[in-house]
């Protein structure tokens, strides 16, 4: 009977020692930074350069400002750069246009329009994560992001595939994030690079920009990407930064600031394919015509041809060897542009032998080189076959004309 009063005297004191000491430990784990950072994700824009979309950090803290002052809330974003700078088109050729991180409110605030109105005015929607971060980790993102807008720090050597708006956000969260993180694909196995930018391009009828950007990005771009490396994109951050893997969940929220209809994208008839066969098309009908008219059309437009197939051929060699695009290089595309052509333009209606035997070499070549257009290290366009085609056939039809111009003087 006395031990049954000693344990109901005991137990209520006993319980208010654990809630007390819960609620010390409750307490050291708070929060105290008063910040609260996020990534923003934002959806592709109609211009080539938004066509795969944006990533920046939010920040807001209330522990900067008075009580009286507004709260701090600011975005933090990657991959401007000055289009009004005199060298700006010389600079982004040879790869030495420098990029510049920004700071600007995310409302509107005085002669600043705000991150969230200049998204909305151009109908691109914004996904925001709430990152799961302890009070130090805050700090230290702030403090770093806050440091790099500094004059001497903002500017940095951009890399589409390595080094853009996205992987820069990436790489600053997760440097100081204590938390070990283990992210989960955000594309299928053996995906490369040019197919992931590939599916923005087709899901905007891009097709003309996707011919001019597989024209100049050469074999590295058909690299199988790892899980890290499929991050410039800022969905698949999105993604695995939702799907990863940590000793704590890396997002706490994720709401859609500005969600968007989605839209019907208009079609473009006259993409490179189309325009390519028929050109191929009316170029073969009119070698049917003896006509001495369509003689003389079919040999400037021979001249015309291996002109611009020979002037490609330089641009491809300049952008591999001359400028700092490291995508550029190894560029496949060299094996039916060659530079020699521009030369040869001036000499299609030649009759020397050397003629004969040049575009027949060429017809040769390129005939070889379409029966291994798809087992090729590099993805060529395929919106390039009649432009082959085109190329064997003339090849063909000047190296018999030069023959028939040789056994004739013989």
């Amino acid at each position: 009977m006395r031990n049954r009063r000693f344990y109901n005297f005991l137990i209520p004191y006993f319980l208010f020692l654990i809630s007390y000491l819960g609620i010390i430990n409750m307490a050291k784990g708070q929060d105290s930074s008063h910040i609260r950072i996020s990534l923003l994700t934002c959806t592709p824009g109609e211009e080539l350069y938004s066509t795969f979309g944006h990533s920046a950090i939010r920040i807001i803290d209330s522990s900067r400002v008075k009580q009286s002052d507004p709260v701090l809330d600011v975005v933090f974003s990657y991959g401007n750069f000055e289009f009004l700078d005199n060298s700006f088109y010389l600079k982004f050729i040879r790869g030495k246009l420098p990029y510049y991180v920004d700071c600007q409110s995310f409302y509107p605030d005085g002669d600043d329009p705000g991150f969230e109105s200049e998204y909305q005015s151009s109908n691109r929607g914004i996904t925001e994560q709430v990152l799961n971060l302890d009070s130090a980790e805050k700090v230290r993102i702030e403090s770093a992001l806050f440091e790099n807008i500094k004059p001497e720090n903002k500017y940095y050597k951009y890399d589409f595939f390595f080094d853009n708006c996205t992987t820069r956000n990436r790489d600053i969260i997760i440097k100081n994030d204590s938390a070990s993180i283990e992210f989960i694909p955000a594309m299928p196995a053996g995906t490369t690079f040019r197919q992931a930018i590939h599916l923005y391009l087709d899901r905007n009828n891009k097709d003309w920009c996707k011919l001019g950007i597989d024209l100049m990005l050469g074999q590295p771009c058909d690299a199988v990407m790892t899980t890290a490396q499929s991050q410039f994109l800022p969905d698949n951050l999105m993604t695995t930064f939702d799907s990863c893997k940590s000793s704590r969940p890396l997002v706490l929220s994720k709401t859609n600031l500005y969600p968007i209809a989605p839209q019907k994208s208009s079609y473009f008839i006259f993409s490179p394919m189309l325009v390519f066969w028929l050109l191929l098309l009316i170029i073969v009908v009119f070698s049917f015509n003896p006509a001495p008219f369509a003689r003389n059309f079919l040999l400037s437009f021979d001249v015309l041809l291996f002109f611009t197939v020979g002037l490609f051929g330089f641009i491809f060699i300049f952008m591999w060897t001359c400028t700092d695009h490291s995508l550029c290089k190894d560029n496949y595309n060299l094996l039916w542009a060659w530079p020699t052509h521009i030369i040869v333009a001036f000499c299609v209606g030649s009759k020397k032998n050397f003629i004969k035997k040049y575009f027949g070499f060429t017809a040769i070549f390129l005939t070889l080189l379409l029966v291994v257009w798809f087992f090729l290290p590099q993805q060529l366009n395929t919106s390039l076959l009649p432009v082959m085609l085109l190329l064997i056939y003339r090849s063909a039809a000047r190296s018999i004309a030069a023959t028939t111009t040789i056994n004739d003087a013989g």
